[in-house]
């Protein structure tokens, strides 16, 4: 934990908040089949990718990419996969290019296909 925590010092300010937006979701509860997914269960969902957004790698971790196909298999609606889109697109919105980058390999490296790329400039209203 000393290695993680003396990375986080050295990080910007937009990835400090990107730490506090998913440290606050690990509150949340896990996905579940409610209407529309909330970006805090997204949140909670794939914070075992925290580490590979932030530092990245060849490979995410194993509870990362199950994580990362939960959160795929919960958005079974257009509205789902809207609002995960939105949730993702606020979360890059905050951050560097190189946690966006990380964050937009995530879906490909897990072997999961969503219907947009993770950036914040993605419009979201497209996805179908």
């Amino acid at each position: 934990m000393a290695s993680f925590s003396a990375r986080t010092t050295s990080l910007k300010p937009m990835s400090v908040a990107l730490l506090v937006v998913i440290a606050a979701a690990l509150i949340a509860p896990p996905l579940n089949a409610e209407a529309v997914v909330s970006c805090n269960s997204v949140l909670t969902t794939l914070s075992p990718c925290l580490n590979f957004v932030l530092v990245g790698g060849a490979v995410p971790p194993t509870e990362c990419c199950y994580g990362v196909k939960s959160v795929a298999n919960a958005a079974s609606t257009k509205e789902d996969r809207q609002a995960v889109c939105s949730c993702l697109k606020s979360v890059a919105g905050s951050s560097i290019p190189s946690i966006i980058n990380n964050a937009a390999e995530l879906p490909g490296k897990c072997g999961v296909s969503i219907p947009y790329i993770i950036s914040p400039s993605t419009d979201c209203s497209r996805v179908t």
